[in-house]
């Protein structure tokens, strides 16, 4: 294998290119990225006072194969000074809350949390566990999380915990996501056990076989429930950068669009604004849409699919007041569609990573997350919504929710446009049709990335490996 070409430079690239780099059977690596930075949705504001804001993820789960798998990478970059860890006895990761009806409510903690009645559930939930024991398997290929949930622990479940988490971790609404993709492990569970309750204690789905690095173990020893690192997450993709750069095989080209690609004699043919780049192989971690853009005729069926996968648009804004403003400690609270369809959480970043506080006087840092699904009907066209409005949507947020009234000190808005795959009904079969298809046509091309397999950075890095792996026979 003489050249791989890499398209996308954000942590899904990345990650290809550093396992790639890691192999000796590649001559060249050529990186290329449309705009004028590598990290994709991994940015970090340093302030000069030493203050750290996520603009997009801002915690990595070190738990399963996949957060192993990332931890070995942090290890082997050298990361391990700059991590700060979470542990699961720490409040953010004790209290999560939901916002209903005017009012904060604790989730459940725990044993003694399933035998009580705690609000806004009208019973105790350890009735919805008992119950799912009984729940028939079901014989669909697929269904709506929603759907699942409700049918296996009770609609009221489904409603409000499970609508919830949809909008915190993929910005959607669950009447609509795939529970198959979404979830497979709870899908899985199902299916092989079933029962979500005896396929999560008695295991339902091996995955991927990941060894435990010295940093992987310290944090099962730990209890670690999540991780960052000191400056912030974008200096995870700013790390590998510089080992792709210190590596000598790898070409790192910024404002490099892709224009077209086309199938060539030893490959494929990849035309930019200003030049022409020839390939054995490509991996490409462009988005869905952008890869359908540019691939050639010939991929007619291939192109369809990537069509198919819809992105949602993500406000996220950061906001800083003096003092200690928070009437409680926790990771954050979630707002079902129901409630408030515009904003879907607020993050308590000041207390997950203190570290990242200023460090000179006491300030509480809080993140809006708003829109997602339902950016369109609440805020209009992300192109003409102003920050001025998203900003004063957000404040509003913290003075209801928080009962915050002074004003910000401090506050950006970013605009996430098209930042989470949206996996409907049916995902994995688009998946599959679109990997049979480059099979059978003997594509020299590897899909990795957000669009397909799972939307967290561990997922993401994990379908890095996972491509090179396939590429280069080390499965």
């Amino acid at each position: 294998m003489r050249a791989v070409a890499v398209l996308g430079g954000g942590i899904g690239g990345l990650a290809s290119s550093y396992y790639l780099c890691k192999n000796p059977q590649v001559t060249k690596v050529i990186l290329l990225e449309s705009s004028s930075r590598f990290g994709g949705w991994l940015q970090s504001t340093r302030r000069a006072d030493g203050t750290v804001f996520e603009h997009g993820p801002r915690g990595i789960r070190s738990l399963g194969a996949v957060g192993r798998n990332t931890l070995n990478m942090v290890e082997d970059l050298g990361l391990e000074p700059e991590l700060l860890s979470v542990n699961s006895r720490h409040v953010a990761s004790r209290n999560r809350f939901l916002y209903i009806h005017g009012q904060l409510h604790s989730l459940p903690k725990g044993i003694s949390g399933l035998l009580r009645t705690n609000p806004p559930f009208s019973r105790p939930l350890l009735w919805n566990v008992v119950n799912e024991l009984l729940v028939k398997k079901s014989d669909k290929d697929d269904e709506s999380v929603h759907s699942f949930f409700s049918r296996r622990l009770g609609a009221e479940l489904a409603d409000v915990a499970v609508d919830c988490l949809c909008r915190g971790v993929f910005a959607g609404d669950s009447k609509r996501l795939s529970i198959r993709s979404c979830l497979p492990m709870l899908y899985n569970a199902e299916q092989r056990r079933g029962s979500v309750i005896l396929g999560m204690l008695l295991g339902s789905d091996p995955g991927p076989v990941v060894s435990s690095g010295p940093l992987a173990q310290r944090s099962i020893k730990e209890w670690w429930s999540q991780w960052s690192l000191r400056r912030g997450m974008e200096s995870l993709a700013e790390t590998i950068c510089e080992f792709l750069q210190q590596s000598g095989r790898v070409e790192l080209h910024t404002d490099a669009a892709v224009q077209h690609i086309s199938p060539s004699a030893s490959g494929w043919t990849i035309q930019l604004e200003d030049g022409v780049v020839s390939a054995d192989h490509i991996i490409s971690a462009l988005p869905a849409k952008a890869l359908s853009s540019v691939l050639p005729s010939s991929c007619e069926p291939l192109i369809r699919e990537l069509q198919e996968i819809n992105f949602v648009t993500v406000a996220v804004v950061n906001l800083e007041y003096e003092g200690c403003v928070l009437p409680l400690m926790g990771f954050g609270h979630l707002i079902p569609s129901w409630e408030d369809p515009a904003v879907m959480g607020i993050i308590y970043d000041s207390v997950t990573f203190p570290e990242h506080n200023r460090p000179d006087g006491l300030t509480t840092r809080l993140t809006v997350m708003m829109g997602g699904a339902w950016f369109q009907d609440e805020f209009g066209s992300p192109e003409t919504v102003t920050e001025e409005r998203l900003l004063a949507r957000a404040a509003e947020a913290v003075r209801i929710h928080l009962q915050v009234n002074t004003a910000p000190c401090w506050s950006r808005v970013v605009l996430q446009k098209d930042c989470i795959p949206q996996y409907y009904l049916g995902h994995h079969r688009r998946v599959e049709s679109m990997c049979s298809f480059i099979k059978d046509n003997n594509l020299s091309l590897s899909l990795v990335g957000a669009s397909f397999n799972g939307v967290s950075i561990n997922d993401v890095i994990f379908s890095g490996r996972t491509a090179v792996d396939e590429l280069l026979g080390t499965t």
